[in-house]
């Protein structure tokens, strides 16, 4: 038997040459990560984007709160031609109870000669939050001041006619739209 001598290194004697090896060019294999996080920070801008909307909604909905109370109430008081005798102002309530408008007159500051106008029963999310608006001004030129109803960007005109107020005629109401700019 025959002792023959080998090299114990684990890498084979043409690696350890110090000759530099030649490479081709390399390309660089394709990474998604440009695309992860392109898809992660339009993620994080939809969150922001959500909580900054209920945020806003939020507060608004706060603010109508501190200003209109809840259920939602507005008062007016002006001159009308309503029992005004003591030289007392009308005085109108205008209430969002339960998204039924009610308005409520004290003719003259007397409680015991109240009226009441039901206005619009309101439809959509949160109707029953929305402030209702009073205004008082002439809009179909008889020289009466008539009552403006204002919810959620829409107007509605109580004319003042013989002590009291109603909703306006057919003829009235193409009147109101003539004087209107």
């Amino acid at each position: 038997m025959a002792v023959t001598s080998r090299d114990m290194h684990t890498t084979p004697a043409w690696s350890r040459s110090r000759s530099p090896r030649v490479r081709g060019p390399m390309m660089r294999p394709r990474s998604i990560r440009p695309f992860i996080w392109f898809i992660l920070v339009i993620q994080v801008a939809i969150v922001i984007y959500l909580l900054v909307s209920q945020a806003i909604g939020l507060g608004q909905s706060w603010i109508d709160d501190l200003r209109y109370g809840n259920p939602r109430t507005a008062h007016i008081a002006g001159f009308v031609g309503h029992n005004e005798a003591h030289n007392q102002p009308s005085h109108f309530f205008a209430l969002n109870l339960d998204r039924q408008v009610v308005v409520l007159e004290f003719p003259g500051g007397d409680a015991s000669n109240v009226r009441t106008l039901v206005g619009p029963y309101l439809f959509g999310a949160d109707a029953d939050r929305h402030p209702v608006m009073l205004d008082l001004r002439d809009v179909d030129g008889d020289q009466n001041v008539d009552l403006l109803l204002t919810v959620r960007d829409e107007q509605i005109a109580y004319v003042n006619k013989e002590g009291t107020f109603r909703l306006p005629t057919g003829e009235e109401w193409s009147t109101i739209q003539q004087l209107q700019p």
